[in-house]
């Protein structure tokens, strides 16, 4: 029988065991706040902030948004990024990606505070991350691997296949699962669009982790039986339904699970311990820059 494993669940009950740790900050006048800034108005990134903005409000984050306008040029929104960094009741933001044309995402990263870079795309941030020494482990990659745990996934020297080398999940998880901890210590293999025999690859893999954002990518055909397959894509296609679309992952579900020892669906898999880990992060950084110790999921 296959496991399902369920991001819902476990996000549900680490914005659980959250709320004491942000109880203990609020007693303190330090009751984390998270901002988010939306610069244009992609329906997409709206979303996502309206969702971020939810998880604060129902576990008592302060949050606060901030819309720039599309047309304003670039400095319009380093200057909100100042205003930020300044500003010691947001302890944590993000800028949601993508940023109009004319704005160079690396260039905003760069200018935001590394203390409160709960994302944890700051240069400095991804140089701790790789030396050992993180400071957040960005949101995706950590609730990866708070779900192989909680799916009692032993990753020390397991084979771990990763499909994808972006920034926000590929490499640092690769990182992550490189490292000499009980999380980590996995044999590590990063498959990109260039790879040649990609199957070969992913059916020698203990654990295999989906991250190319191409529906449905990974067939059966590609996955070792008791495989333990983590999906981590999201896509829309064209489907017949009231919406005129459907969500599928990276990973064709039906058929991997038949192989699978434990899988995640998508929806309810990875996306809901993305957000939880954002909000663990903004509650790491309000404890470190109150210097208010708090106990952490």
């Amino acid at each position: 029988m296959t496991e399902l494993i369920d991001g819902k669940a476990l996000a549900r009950e680490i914005r659980g065991q959250l709320r004491g740790a942000i109880e203990t900050l609020a007693d303190a006048d330090s009751r984390p706040g998270l901002a988010t800034v939306l610069m244009g108005d992609d329906p997409a990134s709206q979303t996502y902030v309206n969702m971020k903005q939810r998880d604060c409000e129902e576990v008592g984050i302060d949050g606060r948004h901030v819309d720039v306008d599309g047309d304003a040029p670039a400095e319009t929104l380093y200057e909100t990024i100042e205003d930020l960094n300044a500003d010691p009741d947001v302890h944590g933001y993000l800028v949601q990606d993508p940023v109009p044309d004319h704005v160079d995402y690396r260039e905003v990263i760069r200018r935001i505070a590394p203390e409160k870079d709960v994302d944890g795309f700051h240069p400095e941030n991804v140089g701790r991350l790789v030396a050992g020494d993180a400071r957040f482990r960005p949101c995706t990659p950590h609730g990866v691997q708070k779900l192989l745990e909680a799916a009692d996934v032993e990753t020390e020297g397991a084979d771990v296949t990763i499909v994808g080398r972006s920034r926000i999940v590929g490499k640092p998880l690769a990182n992550l699962l490189l490292q000499k901890a009980p999380d980590g210590n996995a044999t590590v293999t990063v498959c990109h669009s260039r790879t040649e025999n990609l199957a070969e690859k992913t059916r020698r893999a203990d654990v295999l982790i989906a991250a190319v954002g191409v529906p449905e990518l990974i067939d059966a055909s590609m996955v070792g039986d008791g495989t333990v397959v983590i999906d981590v894509g999201i896509n829309r296609v064209d489907a017949d339904t009231e919406k005129g679309y459907e969500l599928v992952g990276d990973v064709d579900f039906d058929g991997v699970k038949e192989r699978a020892s434990a899988i995640t669906p998508v929806p309810g898999g990875v996306g809901p311990m993305t957000r939880a880990m954002l909000l663990y992060n903004t509650v790491k950084a309000a404890s470190e820059q109150s210097g208010v110790p708090v106990e952490l999921p």
